[in-house]
């Protein structure tokens, strides 16, 4: 038996410069956009994206409404939800929905900040490939720049947050805030529940350090009241009542269990058919049936429950077991709060009641513990609430509003703000606002860049020119001079970093947005925690390299349906 192989090279066409040419063919089924046409494309589809939430930036910018393929409407300017309703198709544009993603989990506020600033180190990056520069002495320079912007901002820029004390947090909060719906007349009582909220779940770690899990912060929504009426509770608020009238409306010490299976009926399996010829045998599979029930009860309230939440349904007909013990049950909690709850009191989620033995048991080391459950009527709504959950602590805001877009919303940019303060109490550190780090880090750039003897030096020149983008847009944005403002703002800070005898307060200068001037953000309360403006750069920084490193695009072809089957 001989095998003989044939090796057939197919050499694609190359333009003079020795690169492949845009669209030449393949031995595969497809198409290859290669060299500058790739990266223009890239950069196009990028900016086209940064354009769509240019205009949402700063405490004045504007809403977007997303309209989606069923008809569910979304009004909102913040960042990552427009980009998250777009259905983006490019590639490379999809990098910048996925950044402010990233951007949104880790920091929580400033994702149209971090699309914006990588947008534009993408053109000023890919105006310098044109101009000859490699694409590899564009991307080290940007590194290097990143390096020191982080570097700069923790050691001059970043100020203790133990310095401004709480006030100093509740000004982070109205900062994240102020371009959000809840900017208005309630931005004070809004920025305080926020304070709050987070510092009510406060959890010492054994490390020493302090951990505030914002996930304790449980967030109800009710329409038909006006924004000012939203309070915070004490304790995690389940929007939903006892599964009966009969059953106490306070109980203590609590004792949850926390289950993820019926109460109802047991019933036989889909199929099973059972064939009685007497009519007395029918009343004894009933009464079975409810037996097999009551046991499954007992079992729970013998182990000491007295608050059980299911997600599934409790028949009827024993409810009246729970209300002879003096204990409340609920049906129909979502997963989403019977896990909240099982991590905030200790409780383990049990699916079955079945043991290694194969009988039905239920162990009191499942349940969890508070120090009180009750159901109160809060306007018009009943809640129930447990209070003093052991293990974790949690509390639940309870925001009211005119309609259903503007409940979700506020619950944005509510998770915003709570984000924020979190963020900045784990890192003890915050930064002026309006714009004032970065036109620091523009001259503080300038300045390094000047240093530098290799091709670096434009690239760094290029980033301290790209982080400009954000005062620039934020005046336009508050239909202010862009021009002047900005130049009026690095004059002051190029003032800080040139003369050793100048006020240390005009490094915190930022833009006033509503007078049109420059002015001290510190004292005027506009701050962001540093960990907001570290994570942007260098989130946007590598975004920008992953995008400008493509110099090839290979495209496939679909293949036909008949192709497939053979």
């Amino acid at each position: 038996c001989v095998c003989v192989c044939v090796c057939v090279c197919v050499y694609p066409l190359r333009d003079r410069g020795g690169d492949f040419m845009a669209g030449s063919t393949l031995a595969i089924a497809g198409e290859r956009t290669s060299g500058e046409d790739v990266r223009t494309a890239n950069v196009t589809a990028c900016l086209a994206v940064a354009n769509i939430v240019r205009s949402s930036l700063g405490p004045v910018g504007l809403d977007k409404m997303l309209v989606d393929e069923v008809g569910d409407v979304t009004v909102t300017n913040d960042g990552a939800t427009i980009l998250q309703l777009l259905e983006v198709e490019h590639p490379a544009a999809k990098v910048l929905t996925e950044l402010a993603t990233q951007q949104d989990q880790e920091v929580g506020d400033g994702t149209t900040s971090v699309v914006l600033v990588a947008a534009e180190l993408l053109r000023r990056g890919n105006d310098l490939v044109r101009t000859g520069i490699h694409p590899t002495s564009v991307i080290s320079g940007f590194r290097m720049a990143m390096r020191e912007s982080c570097k700069y901002i923790r050691e001059t820029m970043a100020i203790p947050v133990d310095r401004m004390g709480k006030e100093g947090l509740v000004n982070i909060a109205r900062t994240s805030l102020s371009s959000k719906i809840l900017g208005g007349a309630e931005i004070d009582l809004f920025s305080t529940m926020a304070v709050d909220a987070v510092l009510s779940i406060k959890v010492k770690k054994d490390e020493g350090a302090d951990k505030y899990p914002i996930e304790h912060v449980h967030v109800l929504k009710a329409q038909g009241a006006s924004a000012s009426e939203s309070i915070i509770l004490p304790g995690y608020a389940l929007n939903m009542t006892r599964a009966s009238q009969a059953m106490p409306l306070r109980v203590a010490p609590v004792k949850v269990a926390c289950i993820d299976f019926d109460l109802r009926r047991a019933k036989l399996k889909m199929g099973i058919s059972v064939v009685i010829s007497e009519p007395e045998e029918l009343a004894k599979i009933q009464k079975n049936e409810l037996d097999i029930t009551k046991k499954r009860i007992e079992l729970l309230l013998k182990s000491g429950a007295n608050l059980i939440l299911t997600t599934k349904g409790i028949d009827d007909t024993a409810l009246k077991y729970f209300s002879e013990a003096k204990a409340i049950a609920c049906r129909r909690v979502s997963m989403k709060d019977l896990k909240r709850i099982a991590r905030a009191t200790g409780a383990s989620i049990q699916v079955s009641l079945a043991d290694w033995n194969g009988d039905e048991a239920f162990d009191p080391s499942f349940l969890g513990y508070a120090e009180e459950v009750y159901e109160e009527t809060i306007r018009d709504d009943k809640v129930l609430i447990i209070k003093g959950c052991r293990v974790n602590p949690s509390c639940t805001v309870l925001l009211r509003g005119p309609n259903e877009y503007m409940c979700d919303e506020m619950s944005r940019s509510f998770h915003d703000a709570v984000s924020v303060v979190k963020r900045t109490l784990e890192s003890n550190t915050l930064v002026p606002g309006g714009g004032a780090v970065e036109a620091a880090l523009s001259i503080h750039l300038d300045n390094f860049a000047s240093l530098l003897g290799t091709r670096e030096q434009l690239a760094v020149s290029e980033f301290a020119e790209s982080l400009l983008v954000i005062p620039k847009t934020l005046a336009v944005n508050a239909a202010k001079d862009a021009t002047d403002l900005v130049a009026k703002l690095r004059a002051v800070h190029a003032l800080v970093q040139s003369d050793s005898n100048a006020k240390k307060e005009l490094a915190y200068c930022g833009l006033d947005l509503v007078e049109g001037k420059i002015r001290n953000n510190i004292g005027a309360g506009v701050v962001e925690p540093a960990m907001s403006k570290i994570r942007s750069i260098q989130f946007a920084t590598e975004a920008a390299i992953t995008i400008l490193r493509i110099d090839d695009l290979i495209k496939l072809n679909p293949k036909e349906r008949g192709a497939e089957e053979e």
